[in-house]
């Protein structure tokens, strides 16, 4: 079968993740999301937590200037800007891609690699009451207004995060293949039905 790319965006609580890595044990590829925090910054030599900062949101790296209130405007600007550590991402998303078919969630993948010939741009949604339910599963602690605060502060920034380095729109029906909301047909079927869209879809 050709070398194959899934992209898959995706609200918080939507269940978008967990569908991603059954999708890929039933494809038998491998599948790249936080993951990718690890690879770019073992490839750029810089520690972590300077790419979780940036994950999925734009916007200069202004906690230094919380950490350190009196650096200097020299000291920033031996930084890396925003645009060079989404370019050290990209950079390892193409390398991923050179190995073979996989599964990328998030980070721009879908733009990323658009000039790729066999790309398939998935975004994943769900209902409000099965979002906040999935986040307080992982978070109990938070309350259900809680929760929908929490996701929609990080819809919030994974869409201004695509906006800014993609040509589209987060979400948007026209800037992908399939959008599906996983509470109609729950977390395996959403799943099989996507693994029939890129069965498909890759025989055309």
């Amino acid at each position: 079968m050709k070398k194959y790319f899934i992209n898959i965006g995706r609200q918080l609580g939507s269940g978008g993740k967990l569908i991603g890595q059954q999708l890929a044990r039933e494809l038998n590829i491998p599948i790249y999301d936080r993951t990718l925090i690890d690879m770019a910054a073992k490839e750029s030599g810089l520690c972590k937590e300077v790419f979780e900062e940036k994950d999925e949101q734009k916007g200069i790296i202004s906690r230094l200037f919380e950490v350190v209130p009196f650096m200097s405007d020299s000291m920033y600007g031996n930084c890396l800007s925003d645009e060079a550590l989404f370019r050290i991402q990209s950079d390892v998303i193409r390398h991923l891609s050179e190995q073979g078919s996989c599964i990328f969630v998030g980070r721009c993948a879908d733009y990323i690699l658009r000039d790729e010939p066999h790309v398939i741009n998935i975004f994943i949604t769900a209902d409000e009451a099965d979002r906040i339910r999935r986040i307080r599963e992982r978070h109990p602690e938070l309350s259900d207004e809680q929760a929908r605060t929490f996701m929609q502060r990080a819809d919030h920034k994974r869409s201004s995060y695509y906006n800014y380095y993609s040509a589209h729109t987060w979400g948007q029906a026209a800037t992908y293949d399939l959008c599906i909301n996983s509470s109609q047909l729950g977390i395996e079927g959403t799943m099989r039905f996507i693994k029939s869209f890129v069965e498909e879809k890759m025989r055309g």
